[in-house]
């Protein structure tokens, strides 16, 4: 049975109300989309885990790191136990530019500024020059209607060469740091922030400085707010920061905070770089109610793809646990990321507020994904959308009130037609249940095509039911042909030949 799973949710978005569309005269709500490189959902003193009963549960991660200004966001807004990026980072910022799966808009993998890293089975016509100056992308749909764009931080929307390598090309109306990098050469002022292809621009006045990339651009980002608020024009600031991406350089503000632990010195870098992010996000939420705007400002907080967590020679950095995997894995610690939606600051006669409620101190545990972001935010403020531009995601407006969409398709596909961590994987998710496909099961080591888990008794994906579930694990793979089918997968390529999942009852393996 066909589910169409992957029908665009969202073909045209049309004008509402006129009086409720965004526009030049700032009453339409501020959007601050914070985003975060490689922070995987454990990476944080807030549990976003769940007992059965929806009740958040600490792991000894969460003891381990200090994000109180998560925490405190939290409080006064909505967080999700099961949310998910792509598996790296440039597929899920093209997905939240234009609401999109990755296998739609072709974007698999992460891009390098000067190569086409598709892998030796790549799909010849995968989307490694990523967002095209055409596209519909969120800053232009939100300009429409009179917002202000900014972006601040890391874009890595495209290589060198191409309009995607600087974020005004896409409609964004400042860009302060964005380039075809998605890696810090340094995060230390005192070293120009490095030097070579991976030097992070526009930050001149602070070279020399004894200041720390992740504040360098906290306070760009407040300067943007309050040019944004001296022309009167709403703003959609997207704080893109470079942590906690590798390299792990230590935040001397907060490195005496773990140096007594026994725990290795890139692990310790890594937390002071999570501090770092978490004190920036403070400074942020501070300064919209500082100049009076909190409770007309709709945040947002998530991280791109899960943790980094790889083993250095020096020990491990960071970790996933109690899931499996990390940024790059077909494992939910390669996608599963923190999300927290609020509004700045509380105020129940606010008509956006009353326009999007949004729940204080709950959990949901209803899946969403990063490509929900762009029709969430354009419903918001009545944003029309060009014809024939289709949209995966769903609008997160039921959810972020507490409730659960009966509506929604929980389902998420990752699709990875690469040569990385793991090579050449498609992952498909209904409910608690996931498959994984593997194109060439050789290249894992592995002497079968699936995987197939229930994520509700085995969250760490150890006990793989495909040979106890063949009923189950032959439904789950026709879901997942049918939805790569519907976003117009790539598939990868051997010898002139492209390869296709199959079913188990016509596999070889």
């Amino acid at each position: 049975m066909l589910r169409n799973v992957f029908i665009p949710a969202l073909l045209v978005l049309t004008t509402l109300v006129a009086s409720l569309q965004g526009g030049d005269d700032g009453s339409s709500p501020n959007i601050v989309l914070f985003l975060v490189d490689d922070m995987g959902v454990m990476d944080t003193s807030l549990p976003f885990l769940v007992d059965e009963e929806g009740r958040p549960v600490r792991h000894a991660l969460n003891d381990w790191y200090r994000t109180p200004n998560m925490e405190r966001l939290a409080e006064q807004g909505i967080r999700f136990s099961d949310f998910s990026a792509h598996t790296v980072c440039s597929p899920t910022r093209a997905s939240i530019m234009n609401g999109q799966n990755s296998a739609r808009h072709k974007t698999t993998n992460y891009i390098r500024p000067v190569s086409n890293n598709g892998g030796e089975y790549g799909p010849p016509d995968w989307g490694w020059t990523g967002l095209a100056e055409g596209d519909v992308t969120l800053p232009r749909v939100l300009g429409a209607v009179g917002y202000r764009s900014i972006h601040i931080g890391k874009g890595h929307f495209g290589p060198l060469g191409v309009p995607g390598e600087d974020p005004v090309s896409l409609g964004f109306d400042v860009n302060v740091a964005g380039h075809s990098s998605g890696i810090p050469a340094s995060y230390y002022g005192k070293k120009n922030f490095g030097k070579g292809i991976n030097h992070v621009p526009d930050l001149e006045k602070y070279h020399g400085t004894d200041i720390f990339l992740t504040e360098a651009l906290t306070l760009e980002a407040k300067d943007e707010i309050d040019r944004s608020i001296e022309l009167g024009k709403p703003f959609f600031l997207y704080l893109s920061h470079y942590a906690v991406h590798a390299p792990f350089d230590s935040d001397p503000r907060f490195a005496g905070n773990y140096s007594e632990s026994d725990k290795s010195k890139p692990a310790q870098a890594f937390a002071t770089l999570i501090e770092g992010m978490d004190k920036s996000l403070g400074g942020i939420v501070d300064h919209l109610r500082y100049r009076g705007i909190a409770e007309n400002t709709l945040i947002i907080f998530l991280g791109d793809n899960g943790t980094h967590s790889p083993i250095g020679k020096d020990g491990e950095i960071a970790s996933s646990s109690p899931f499996r995997g990390r940024k790059g894995n077909q494992w939910e610690g390669g996608v599963r990321v923190p999300f927290i939606a609020a509004w700045g600051e509380h105020d129940a006669d606010n008509p956006w507020q009353e326009r999007l409620p949004i729940a204080r101190g709950e959990v949901q545990t209803q899946m969403a994904a990063c490509f929900d972001i762009f029709p969430t935010l354009v419903d918001l403020v009545s944003a029309p959308v060009p014809d024939g531009h289709f949209v995966d995601g769903q609008s997160l407006k039921t959810l972020f009130s507490g409730e659960r969409d009966t509506r929604r398709r929980d389902v998420f596909l990752s699709h990875f037609p690469h040569h990385r961590t793991d090579h050449y994987f498609t992952a498909y998710r209904e409910g608690s249940w996931k498959v994984v496909y593997h194109y060439f099961p050789e290249l894992n080591d592995l002497d079968s095509h699936y995987e197939l888990y229930d994520l509700d008794s085995d969250v760490g994906e150890s006990n793989n039911l495909s040979n106890v579930y063949p009923s189950r694990l032959e439904e789950m793979m026709e879901g997942l042909i049918e939805s790569l089918e519907s976003l117009g997968a790539l598939f990868p390529e051997k010898e002139g030949e492209e390869y296709r999942p199959t079913l188990p009852s016509e596999s070889a393996y």
